[in-house]
């Protein structure tokens, strides 16, 4: 059974071993149904790649397409759809295997992308509500973001001033404030410790927290945190600080 050919794990593998797959199928459970949104989500996929991905999860029975007037969606059928859980299970594995992020893995597009999927519209004060992002140690053309929520609830990233007074305005390091989404840093903590600096009314600074969900992994971090300080440690020689 585990190691034919004809295998269910091997005809699985023949649709989604190709690179970048697997995240166009996380995108599409994240909620993204047109093509600008999924790239979006995935900004170093070329989008000659991203077209033929999306052709060969069609003709593999996992995303259907549909006309909307001028543009064209995307969907996940119900074979895509069941395998929400199979991606839910790859983001807890790396969560407890692969949590460790490098310089190199920080990217302000894909956190501001992510943060604004997770607004709790309906915690938020009535009209227009804007969040300023400013990452001190970005370099300029990429430092300042915003996530602006209209009054109809529609969130919108942008990387160019909306011309719009923030409600909230943030200062971090990139670090700092993915840490803070992944879970690994709490609010408070990171205010206490003077690595984030709000700005803006209390009742809003207040409220942030709130507004902005954490990542949906959020939580199994800090399992991972609490089960690691609480393992006995060898006081062996050559134990150091970290």
């Amino acid at each position: 059974m585990w190691d034919t050919a004809s295998s269910p794990i091997a005809k699985t593998m023949e649709v989604l071993d190709e690179r970048w797959t697997v995240l166009i199928i996380r995108e599409l459970v994240a909620g993204s149904h047109h093509f600008n949104e999924i790239r979006h989500g995935l900004p170093r996929m070329s989008t000659a790649l991203l077209s033929k991905r999306l052709r060969s999860l069609e003709r593999a029975g996992i995303v259907v397409r549909r006309a909307e007037g001028s543009r064209t969606g995307y969907d996940l059928t119900p074979g895509g759809r069941a395998l929400e859980p199979v991606i839910q299970s790859l983001g807890e594995w790396g969560v407890q295997w692969r949590s460790e992020l490098g310089d190199e893995d920080l990217d302000p597009h894909l956190l501001l992308w992510d943060i604004h999927r997770n607004i709790d519209v309906a915690t938020l004060p009535e009209g227009r509500v804007v969040l300023a992002f400013t990452f001190t140690d970005v370099e300029p053309r990429t430092r300042s973001w915003w996530i602006v929520v209209s009054a109809d609830g529609d969130v919108d990233v942008c990387d160019v001033d909306p011309g719009h007074p923030a409600t909230v305005a943030m200062s971090s390091t990139l670090r700092t404030m993915v840490d803070v989404w992944r879970g690994q840093l709490s609010w408070s903590q990171a205010l206490r410790s003077e690595q984030l600096h709000l700005s803006g009314p209390a009742a809003a600074r207040h409220s942030l927290p709130r507004w902005l969900m954490l990542s949906p992994f959020a939580a199994l971090v800090d399992h991972r945190l609490d089960r690691a300080s609480s393992s006995p440690q060898s006081p062996g020689p050559e134990a150091s600080p970290r």
